[in-house]
């Protein structure tokens, strides 16, 4: 690695090595199209088409995420390790997440939605605590801060979502339909 970092978008990075920056770039436009895909599914009617279709996309860029954050934490081991072990359980949440999406049997519906949630606030927290102290308005937060914002956020909109979607409260009120029987 070289010792010459350089800077973008007032984010400085550790190396100028070429390989190094050829996988960062991969890296960035995988996580903001996580981002972007994530949103659109969370805000999509839970149906077949759009839901399914930018989960699927939000999957696959997960997948690249990871991919690429591996090889840019063996790179800085030292340094990115924990980054390694966000992105290492935000695939696996999203995988059981995944799993249980298309079956709307008992538990299943709640998993899905926990799970997916759980990968995407695993996926902003690595954000955050690797680039936290670069941002606007974040810059003064003490380092726990980057930790904990995603959960803060994130934790209470997954318990909404249980409490509240309609695919839950009908998975639920059938579940206690067939304790009734």
């Amino acid at each position: 690695m070289s010792q010459a970092p350089i800077t973008i978008g007032g984010i400085p990075l550790p190396s100028d090595e070429p390989l190094f920056l050829a996988v960062l770039a991969v890296h960035v436009t995988a996580g903001l199209t996580c981002v972007i895909t994530a949103g659109i599914a969370m805000l999509s009617e839970k149906s077949p088409g759009r839901h399914p279709r930018f989960g699927t996309f939000y999957y696959r860029a997960l997948g690249l995420v990871f991919i690429t954050m591996a090889a840019l934490s063996a790179m800085r081991w030292a340094q990115d390790y924990h980054l390694f072990i966000l992105g290492a359980l935000s695939v696996a949440a999203a995988f059981v997440g995944r799993r249980m999406a298309p079956s709307r049997s008992t538990g299943r519906v709640r998993l899905h939605v926990t799970a997916m949630g759980l990968s995407y606030v695993l996926l902003v927290t690595a954000f955050y605590v690797d680039n936290g102290k670069n941002l606007p308005l974040r810059r003064s937060l003490p380092p726990v801060a980057y930790w904990l914002i995603p959960v803060a956020t994130g934790v209470p909109l997954i318990i909404h979502v249980l409490v509240r979607h309609p695919l839950v409260r009908r998975e639920h009120a059938s579940a206690h339909a067939g304790d009734a029987a």
